[in-house]
């Protein structure tokens, strides 16, 4: 049997929003009912209090005030109990007339908490027996939920897989460029790194030189059939120097600075993306606007690392400097070829690159630096340079390779250092040794200084872009025809005999442009599921 002090009315769902009729300011008790008082002894409004409290029996929770008086306090006539509105529970820390009780704070527990000066931070203390507080890996994704993945689907974590973490990035940051979420960025170690989520779109690892993208195909879509052989199909080549009295800091004939001048005087230009050396770190390159003639003869010369060029194509970062919208800027980009085979396949489509869509289709020039490899900052200079060889880096002028030499210059142009390459090879980027293109087989002009005398540089014009920058800078240089094609034709085949005995895929300039990452991964050895693993 139900115990009628626990008994309430319920009014139907549909019922309209008022007191039940026991629950009527004209369901009043009896004149001699005690009035219903809130936990804090308060009475209710407009109910006259008589100060007794909890005589019902009931105990003090139950919220019907009870007395002994005939009628249970908080009763009708009915019988029925009334409901208190607020349950019969009020404020630990409210005195009966209202006020706060004086606050109690609890004294922190001692010699319980973890010491992080004797331990590591990290560390787990008071674990109870038997518990597992360990973050799940990744392959907690699939007990959670059983839904298959879109086939072809490709996330960043591929691309870190088996190219980042198996030490075969190039730095090119070809792959921040092309994320449409902007979800990569660049860490401390100059690498790419996930900032935000990953959506999964395969535009990183598609873009990647060293991992979906088949650069030899891009070659062709970029320059022709024919585009692929020697040294490419370049229209003219020649053997070139600048006369002006700033050359002297230039790299070989200065020709590079001397074409980006040109072409911001002649208007054609309202910037050119190069390399300029780091406030923090001397000889450590990073990516730089250059937006007047100036600027290009103050940053000239050559760095032997990477600065993720196509990672720092947010224009945003240089709108103080443009004084053009940024959809509408016009661009010079000066990098490996690497660089600029990312560029090249990025502006093949009309996706939307986000942060770096207005940096991506503003680059109407593309200038590629002759290259076998590049070099990993901290292991070059830092390490093989200045602490090896004892030569600080505050104290270096100039840097150059040239006839298989490393070469290191001082401030005054002395010589500090002359050394086989091959020496500084274990500071080079890994997958420097997969690729093939020596010569910049997808740039409108290609620049280096094999194939010509001291002081000369030799340059190839690939594209009618590149004879326009061509024609622009002609009559201010000292040139003449090539001087020795061969030169640049032997060390094209030895770059490429290089790459065909690194590649573990098959070198074809005929496959898809792109490559599946679960053809990558048979060839590689690569985790085939790396999201879905621990």
């Amino acid at each position: 049997m139900t115990d009628r002090r626990y008994r309430r009315q319920v009014a139907p769902a549909d019922a309209a929003p008022e007191l039940l009729d026991h629950e009527r300011r004209d369901a009043r008790p009896c004149h001699d009912d005690p009035p219903l008082v809130t936990d804090g002894g308060r009475p209710m409004p407009g109910v006259p209090s008589d100060g007794q409290d909890d005589a019902c029996g009931c105990g003090s929770d139950c919220g019907c005030s009870g007395g002994d008086s005939g009628h249970s306090h908080g009763h009708s006539h009915s019988g029925e109990r009334r409901v208190r509105p607020d349950g019969g529970t009020g404020a630990a820390n409210v005195e009966p007339d209202g006020k706060l009780k004086p606050i109690r704070f609890t004294e922190p527990a001692t010699g319980t908490s973890q010491n992080v000066d004797d331990g590591r931070p990290d560390e787990r203390v008071g674990v109870p027996d038997g518990a597992d507080l360990e973050t799940p890996g990744d392959g907690i994704r699939a007990e959670m939920n059983d839904i298959e993945e879109p086939e072809g689907k490709t996330w960043f974590m591929e691309l870190d897989e088996a190219v980042i973490q198996a030490d075969r990035c190039i730095q090119c940051g070809t792959c921040v460029a092309a994320c449409p979420s902007d979800s990569i960025g660049i860490g401390d170690d100059d690498l790419p790194k996930l900032v935000k989520m990953c959506t999964g779109c395969s535009l990183c690892w598609d873009m990647c030189p060293r991992g979906g993208l088949r650069y030899e195909r891009q070659w062709k879509v970029t320059g022709g059939d024919d585009n692929v052989k020697g040294a490419g199909d370049p229209i003219t080549e020649f053997s070139a120097k600048v006369e002006d009295d700033w050359r002297e800091n230039a790299q070989d004939g200065g020709l590079v600075t001397s074409v980006l001048c040109h072409l911001l005087e002649a208007g054609e230009i309202d910037g050119a993306l190069i390399a300029t050396e780091s406030d923090d770190a001397e000889w450590k390159a990073e990516s730089f606007l250059a937006t007047t003639p100036e600027e290009c003869i103050d940053n000239a010369g050559s760095f032997y690392n990477q600065t993720l060029a196509l990672g720092n194509l947010d224009l945003e970062q240089w709108e103080h400097k443009l004084d053009v919208p940024l959809s509408e800027a016009s661009l010079a980009l000066v990098g490996t070829p690497c660089e600029i085979e990312g560029i090249r396949a990025l502006q093949d489509f009309d996706w939307d690159y986000a942060a770096q869509e207005d940096g991506v289709r503003a680059i109407d020039y593309t200038i590629a630096l002759m290259c076998t490899k590049n070099f990993n900052y901290y292991s070059l200079i830092g390490e093989l340079i200045e602490e090896e060889r004892g030569i600080d880096r505050a104290d270096i002028g100039k840097m150059d390779v040239l006839h298989g030499k490393m070469m290191v210059y001082g401030e005054d142009g002395e010589m500090l250092l002359e050394e086989d390459v091959e020496n500084f090879h274990d500071a080079a980027l890994k997958g420097c040794d997969e690729c093939a293109d020596f010569t910049g087989y997808c740039a409108d002009l290609t620049v280096g200084s094999v194939g010509s005398s001291d002081e000369y540089s030799s340059v190839i014009v690939r594209t009618e872009t590149g004879l326009r920058a061509w024609e622009l800078t002609e009559p201010d240089l000292d040139y003449h025809d090539l001087e020795d094609r061969s030169a640049v034709g032997k060390l094209q085949g030895w770059d490429k005999k290089k790459a065909f005995d690194a590649l573990q895929r098959p070198f074809d300039p005929d496959a898809p442009r792109f490559i599946d990452y679960a053809d990558h991964a048979e060839h590689y050895g690569s985790e085939l599921h790396p999201h879905e693993s621990d």
